[in-house]
């Protein structure tokens, strides 16, 4: 099968397609043909250094994956040839969605939205489970409570936005103008131009604060917080600030997770969850799309399509 793999360390010219040995389904897997990967900025990371990941003899790249069950191996009840499904196999260990065909826990894997088509199903696992668990499991975030999501145009960001909005929350969300009316129109309250405005002079009394940014935006949220009020930072340990009186501060990893899969997908076909794709690009120009990723300027998701 295709695929495609890092040949070293470095930039997006270090991405090779080449031809390697289909997978076959172990116990409790089961074999995906994909369709459509999603790509993040954590392929990124790994790409330039391997960071995070148990790199195997052949370093595969990417674990966004929507497509159809090939075949199940021993032991698989809840799946059968021919079942469309999306997911996010084996993270933070390498899965290799960059390719024809993937591998992983049945129950890494969920039933692809029926809404949806490949394309948009591969935008959701990794972004939309960063968001879910980070508000509904880490930030236990309540109906009436305020929220502040940094980067809410970005991949995790503007379904934070929608995840916040339908557990009832007051949604405030920092992009830069371009992206406000999109925002909006995904159900976010407020907006402020991180261009132009101090987020911490425009608006206070936060609850949950998202930090998808990290450098200094973690310690300058800790002033918007009210007493009780959680941060909860995405890009890494080195991003959290230290705790400030009544206030909780933590990073989440994300991970695959089948029942978080199965609350989006309900979300996603009740109508209050949009995906939002800015860049769809064939599998043979996944280093292009990491250098449009890397640009920072995403407004949603990357996808590559699979022949």
């Amino acid at each position: 099968m295709r695929a495609v793999v890092v040949s070293q360390w470095g930039g997006p010219e270090v991405l090779t397609e080449v031809e390697v040995e289909r997978p076959e389904p172990g116990l409790n897997e089961i074999l995906v043909r994909v369709h459509a990967a999603g790509v993040n900025p954590v392929d990124f990371k790994t790409r330039a250094s391997g960071a995070l990941i148990d790199w195997a003899e052949v370093p595969a790249v990417g674990w966004d994956v929507s497509g159809t069950v090939e075949a199940v191996g021993p032991g698989v009840t809840v799946y059968r040839p021919g079942d469309e499904v999306y997911g996010m196999p084996h993270f933070p260990r390498q899965a290799g969605a960059y390719a024809e065909y993937v591998t992983g826990p049945a129950r890494h894997f969920a039933p692809k939205p029926a809404s949806l088509d490949h394309v948009a199903a591969a935008a959701l696992p990794l972004a939309a489970l960063t968001a879910w668990q980070a508000l509904v499991d880490t930030a236990r975030l309540k109906a009436g409570e305020r929220v502040l999501v940094h980067a809410a145009a970005g991949g995790v960001g503007h379904l934070a936005v929608q995840i916040a909005k339908a557990r009832g929350a007051y949604v405030i969300g920092t992009a830069s103008a371009a992206k406000h009316e999109l925002l909006r129109e995904l159900g976010a309250d407020e907006v402020i131009d991180y261009r132009t405005t101090a987020f911490e002079e425009a608006t206070s009394d936060i609850d949950v604060v998202i930090d998808a940014i990290g450098g200094d935006y973690g310690q300058r949220s800790l002033g918007v917080l009210r007493p009780g009020g959680r941060l909860v930072t995405l890009p890494g340990p080195d991003a959290v600030p230290a705790d400030a009186p009544g206030v909780r501060t933590g990073w989440t990893l994300v991970e695959p997770d089948y029942r978080g899969l199965l609350e989006i997908a309900a979300l996603v076909e009740a109508g209050e969850l949009r995906v939002v794709v800015d860049t769809v690009l064939p599998l043979e120009q996944a280093a292009k799309a990491h250098e449009i990723g890397e640009q920072g300027r995403t407004t949603g998701k990357i996808v590559l399509t699979v022949a």
